[in-house]
């Protein structure tokens, strides 16, 4: 081993020498921190009450500045119009009586201690909706020399709040939370807001409500009680319902129903199922509803959905109602009057022009012209000569027979053949009301469907 290493041991036996001697020391430094504090406390609280307002002159009213952080919607009772709220609420003011000097004490210019050994504003949420007594969150409250005073508290609050469901599922709420002292008025304790608005920075998103704002707004108000002013600080949360949900569980199905319901009219008259496709339509639409009168608080206006809802069900009553008496004319028998001239006119002629119901072979846009019966002829008793007894057997009155047995027959031909082809007008009368009842109701459907669904967009 050479010189150096003399040296090097040298140097960490004196390094650990050094260590060795200023680690008793140590004990001594911190110590001193915390006797300090003792000290500070002692001397502070030594006759400081926390049972009176801290101002050095009782005419002066104490500013208490309020700021509110929105952590997590908790619930939105909308049957009972109660909001619940996870919130971090700061209150800062200033104690005229907890002032020092940090050059006293050692350079210490803040301390923590328990908020229940310092005066403290009470303060409360006026719009409270829970029945128990308001409690106060047992946090410390962070003290500076010059006497401002920091109190961070969490708060879960329950607030009234009115839920506005005429829009619903596309509605937006405003609901306010109130915040002022319950016995200080305006002359005693003045109550600000820091910013404009509640702070977002730490909130948990909701899967039903977006949040738009928290805006804050100072009010001066005088109540019936009291003669002074009182003032608060309301905090407006701003919410809009995310209708996704909604609108594939609730609405979408019942546009889908909807569309169905006209095509009642396109089905043919003898499958038998117009009616009872009609009536499906309407329990399918009924328990719908059922599903969202749970869902939906008690209240005067009827939501949007609920407008819908009831929109559509009254059509699809109209329509089978509609769907019974067309196929009352359908099946008129050959007993039935023939088609009036309006009717054969206006319907089985223009309207079933502009429809396109047609015969088969016929080209759309035209009709066929209503054929009159042709009226049996009876038969012409003067083209022979008068029947009477005659033993001739190649005589005129045995062929006189024959042709009156024709001409019954001829008549019978025809009268069956006029009543078939009333028959047949009533059924294409039938066709033409299907047809037009079908654009109208298809397109009275589609139109309310692209009303509500547009309020989604």
């Amino acid at each position: 081993m050479g010189p150096g290493s003399h040296r090097l041991s040298l140097s960490i036996s004196v390094s650990s020498l050094g260590l060795l001697l200023l680690l008793p020391l140590l004990p001594e430094c911190f110590g001193a921190e915390g006797r300090l504090a003792h000290k500070l406390f002692r001397d502070l609280f030594a006759n400081y009450t926390s049972a009176l307002r801290p101002v050095a002159d009782t005419d002066q009213a104490l500013n208490v500045t309020l700021e509110v952080t929105l952590s997590q919607i908790i619930d939105m009772d909308e049957r009972n119009q109660v909001l619940t709220l996870y919130l971090w609420i700061r209150q800062e003011w200033t104690d005229a009586y907890l002032r020092w000097d940090p050059d006293a004490y050692g350079g210490l210019d803040a301390i923590r201690i328990p908020s229940s050994l310092v005066w403290r504003p009470d303060i409360i949420l006026y719009n409270k909706a829970d029945a128990q007594a308001p409690a106060s969150a047992s946090t410390n409250v962070v003290l500076r020399h010059d006497g401002a005073v920091r109190w961070d508290a969490p708060a879960i609050t329950r607030s009234s709040c009115r839920v506005d469901v005429s829009a619903f599922p596309f509605d937006a709420q405003r609901c306010g939370l109130t915040f002022g002292s319950w016995t200080h008025g305006g002359h005693q304790l003045d109550v600000q807001a820091r910013g404009a608005a509640a702070s977002l920075a730490d909130f948990v998103e909701n899967v039903e409500w977006r949040v738009l704002g928290m805006p804050a707004r100072r009010r001066v108000l005088t109540y019936g009680c009291c003669s002074e002013p009182y003032p608060d600080v309301t905090f407006t949360l701003l919410l809009r319902r995310r209708a996704a949900a909604y609108v594939c569980n609730l609405l979408l199905p019942c546009v889908l129903i909807s569309l169905l319901a006209p095509l009642a009219f396109h089905l043919p008259a003898d499958s038998g199922e117009k009616v009872s496709l009609g009536v499906t339509v309407l329990l399918a639409l009924t328990v719908f509803q059922l599903l969202l009168a749970e869902s939906m608080p008690p209240a005067e206006s009827v939501p949007l959905i609920g407008k819908y809802y009831m929109a559509t069900m009254t059509m699809v009553t109209f329509s089978t109602a509609l769907t019974i008496l067309i196929m009352n004319l359908h099946y008129c028998g050959p007993s039935a009057r023939p088609v009036p001239a309006w009717a054969r006119t206006l319907l089985l002629g223009r309207l079933a022009r502009g429809l396109c119901v047609r015969e088969r072979g016929e080209p759309c846009g035209q009709s066929r012209p209503p054929e009159s019966s042709p009226s049996p002829q009876p038969p012409d008793r003067e083209a022979g000569p008068p029947a009477g007894p005659c033993h001739e057997p190649r005589c005129l009155c045995h062929q006189e027979a024959l042709l009156r047995h024709v001409a019954t027959i001829t008549n019978t031909f025809h009268r069956h053949r006029a009543a078939q082809r009333c028959h047949e007008e009533w059924k294409r009368l039938a066709r033409v009301m299907d047809r037009f009842f079908l654009g109208i109701f298809f397109s009275m459907a589609l139109v309310m469907s692209l009303l509500v669904l547009v309020q989604a967009l």
